[in-house]
């Protein structure tokens, strides 16, 4: 419904003039406020009976329900809070039932069309009958007016605590002092429903609070509601004038030291006592010079950069590139070296006490160390350890540099494909830095420390240059005394630097920065060399970790750790076994905390409740008719491998080879096949056995990939016992590469095959005869226990597998 007839029967008209401003007279006590009056929507908050208040309007939207307003209702309009985004989009759904009337002070129209309506609060209502649903929105109301309950003790009294929280409000807010007067000017302090209605909308409070302080008609709870916004705008005034008086405080604070900086400039230039920051600097440099041994041609360009850095303006760029350049140049340790601990008796004792087996290993280094100690001067010698991960190669590095007594830095080569990292760049570009050799040199503030060089086999190239090629400079004794890095353009002398160098694997090595390095080889832990590791070195370490300092809180059975280490753990290193101990002891410690006796004792039958189930069964070579065990060599270390051969069909003949294999291994099936059946008569064979046999070859498992020529004599073992109908000699693995002739030729990782087979509790082993070297220089508990035979021939294999 909207007929503005049957709506002007119901209201009192005031003539008003049109135009760009409207005004109205203010309310007045004797007032007869309309029944059906025009409702605007405001989203933001309420707007109470006591507030005087400008409103911005979209024009477009609302000017026809204030012109309504003005011609029929008397300049009353009803303000409404609405849950809605914006005005506009209000529906009558979004309306709250009670709102304010106000009457129309002033309309003034802005240029963008928006209109500033100046209202004045002057009664609240409730919406009970919508007249008009769309806009101009109108309805009938009924007014609540206000009660006189002045006189009344606990209005009285709250009426006092508001006006004293108004009070305390004042002094820290300007914009409560202009609200107040617009209140005075139009109502008194006496007014106590009116007071209630002011001090709510003095607050920052939630929207939905101040609605609820607009409905509550009853003048008692209103006021205790008022006051409870109003304490917490108190609380939230006090703490932003606090925030700022210490933002002020600190601010003045500055300015003072500033002035007084600038004070103390002015009486140190006055007396002549004054330097400025540049001159400070350069006589930083120069005392940095002074205290060092430097070579004469890098003094000379310290020097011409020092003259340049004095008449340098501080604000340009160059005196920033050419001061971060002298910083680099004078706190590098020219001339500064540590002394080394030429002690053979403490380097021995630091390696066995860092490190439990690897005899071999440390018996290399400690003769590396004793040539040192007989010359005076470690140096000269560029080592590379290489073995599979976590048989302390980088411990290794870490235990030469403690024995010596020098600094150690380690950086990693892994992934490196800008050779800027190694030699630096070159001052021209933004954010040039030197290489790492010269940060590292900086870091360890000597001349000679150990620098380790991990994962040297995984450097990476690019168009940024090749990072190997430019190690060839750093780690040649013939080149490194004269250390060109791009970024200093002052050589540096690198000879006194003990470079150890890591690697998994030569294959990815360049060849020339493999010249250069002497390689020393670490093998696989045996298994009771890891059960020694885990209880003298491991475990004391996790107890530590998780704070069981007090001995015998935890105890693990040296059962139990051979099992971890045959069944969980059976990697060459010793990372894994680390982080099995890891979980034991974590989970122990949770019996503790949950009240368990100490101590907590892990046997061997324990494991799966701390660990899960086994990883690894117990390796049980294969005995049959076709089934031969070989030994491989894996980045991982020594591992046995089985191989298999059986005879599909007899309706024509065959050969196929399964297992995942690669190139070479393949190659190695096919030149084993191809021996076995030409040379049959003189091995003990049928001949005829190959002509109408489909034969399969499969090295389990299937899921692994597998390649090397090292498994050509196991092959063709595998593939002579099937024609012979013969089982192999039990307990017995082999490696070689066969010819087709039948020479049989040395491979590499004999130390780690010789481990794979003693954790498989294999005692017999056939090996080339090339490789008999290699075994001889083995460490004797490595060989101890073995039968090993030296083959150079294929037809000494047969003899020795099928004796």
């Amino acid at each position: 419904m909207n007929d503005s007839d049957s709506q002007s029967s119901d209201n009192n008209e005031s003539p008003a003039g049109e135009g760009s401003v409207i005004s109205g007279l203010l309310a007045r006590p004797g007032d007869v406020l309309p029944n059906v009056i025009d409702l605007v929507p405001v989203v933001e908050r309420p707007f109470f009976p006591a507030q005087v208040m400008p409103v911005v309007l979209s024009g477009d939207d609302w000017m026809d329900t204030l012109r309504h307003a003005h011609e029929k209702n008397n300049n009353i309009l009803g303000l409404v809070f609405a849950d809605a985004a914006n005005s506009s989009a209000a529906a009558p759904e979004d309306f709250r039932s009670m709102g304010t009337a106000c009457r129309i002070h002033q309309i003034h129209q802005q240029e963008n069309g928006s209109l500033h309506v100046v209202l004045v609060g002057v009664e609240r209502f409730a919406i009970r009958q919508w007249h008009s649903r769309e806009r101009p929105f109108s309805a009938r109301v009924e007014y609540f007016p206000e009660s006189d309950d002045s006189d009344s003790t606990e209005i009285k009294a709250y009426t006092t605590a508001l006006i004293n929280v108004i009070k305390e409000l004042l002094p820290l807010n300007p914009l409560y002092g202009e609200e107040l007067k617009q209140f005075l000017s139009h109502f008194g302090p006496s007014d106590p429903s009116r007071l209630a209605d002011f001090g709510a909308s003095l607050t920052t409070a939630s929207a939905t609070e101040l609605q609820e302080v607009l409905e509550i008609l009853p003048l008692y709870p209103r006021l205790e509601k008022a006051l409870v916004l109003l304490q917490k705008e108190l609380e939230i005034a006090r703490a932003q004038m606090e925030i700022r008086q210490h933002v002020e405080s600190e601010m003045q604070q500055r300015q003072r030291e500033t002035f007084l900086r600038e004070q103390l400039k002015y009486i140190q230039k006055e007396l002549g006592i004054s330097k400025d920051d540049r001159t400070a600097e350069v006589e930083t440099f120069r005392e940095r010079i002074e205290a060092l041994d430097v070579p004469v041609h890098a003094k000379e360009r310290m020097d011409e950069e020092l003259d340049k850095l004095s008449i340098l303006e501080r604000g340009s760029p160059e005196y920033t590139v050419t001061r971060n350049y002298l910083d680099w140049l004078t706190i590098l340790p020219w001339g500064r070296y540590s002394d080394d601990r030429l002690d053979l008796a403490e380097a021995t004792r630091v390696l066995d006490a860092d490190h439990e087996g690897l005899d071999d290993i440390k018996s290399r280094i400690k003769e590396f160390l004793g040539v040192g100690i007989m010359k005076g001067s470690v140096s000269g010698t560029i080592l590379l350890l290489v073995g599979p991960p976590g048989v302390g190669k980088t411990s290794l590095g870490q235990s030469v540099a403690r024995a010596l007594g020098r600094k150690f830095y380690r950086f990693s080569l892994g992934g490196m494909r800008d050779e800027a990292e190694i030699k630096g760049h070159r001052r021209t570009y933004i954010g040039a830095m030197p290489g790492k050799f010269i940060q590292a040199l900086k870091e360890a503030g000597t001349s000679n420390p150990v620098i380790m060089l991990d994962e040297v086999d995984k450097i990476g190239a690019s168009f940024r240059g090749d990072p190997a090629s430019a190690l060839l400079e750093v780690l040649d004794p013939e080149q490194n005394h004269n250390f060109l890095d791009h970024y200093l353009d002052v050589r540096f002398d690198l000879s006194n630097v003990l470079f150890i160098c890591t690697a998994n694997t030569l294959d990815t090595i360049p060849s020339p920065l493999l010249d250069r390095m002497e390689t020393m080889r670490l093998a696989g832990y045996l298994s009771s060399e890891k059960v020694d590791i885990a209880r003298k070195h491991l475990l004391p370490a996790q107890l530590t970790a998780a704070g069981l300092r007090k001995r015998g809180d935890i105890s693990v059975d040296r059962a139990a750790l051979r099992r971890l280490v045959e069944e969980y753990a059976r990697e060459s290193g010793v990372r894994r076994l680390d982080k099995l101990l890891a979980r034991i002891v974590r989970k122990a410690v949770m019996k503790l905390l949950e009240g368990a006796t100490r101590p907590i004792r892990v046997r061997a039958a324990d494991l799966e409740e701390y660990v899960d189930k086994p990883i690894f069964k117990p390796e049980m070579p294969k005995s049959g008719v076709g089934q031969v065990t070989g030994l491989a060599w894996t980045a991982m270390g020594g591992a046995t491998l089985s191989v298999e051969a059986r005879r599909i069909h007899g309706f024509g003949r065959g050969f196929r080879f399964t297992g995942q294999l690669g190139d070479v291994m393949k190659e190695s099936a096919e030149i084993a096949y191809g021996h076995v059946l030409s040379a049959a008569e003189r091995l003990g064979a049928d001949p005829a056995f190959f002509r109408d046999s489909a034969i399969h070859l499969h090295v389990p498992a299937g899921a692994t990939p597998k390649d090397g020529p090292s498994a050509g004599i196991t092959m063709a073992c595998a593939l002579l016992s099937l024609c012979r109908d013969r089982k192999p000699l039990a307990n017995l693995a082999m490696t070689g590469e066969l010819t087709l002739t039948g020479d049989v030729l040395p491979v590499g990782g004999i130390r780690e095959k010789v481990v794979a087979a003693r954790r498989a509790r294999l005692k017999r082993l056939i090996l080339p005869e090339a490789n008999r070297g290699d075994f001889d220089t083995l460490p004797e508990h490595l060989r101890r226990g073995l039968k090993v035979d030296f083959v150079s021939d294929f037809d000494a294999v047969a003899a020795l597998v099928f004796r």
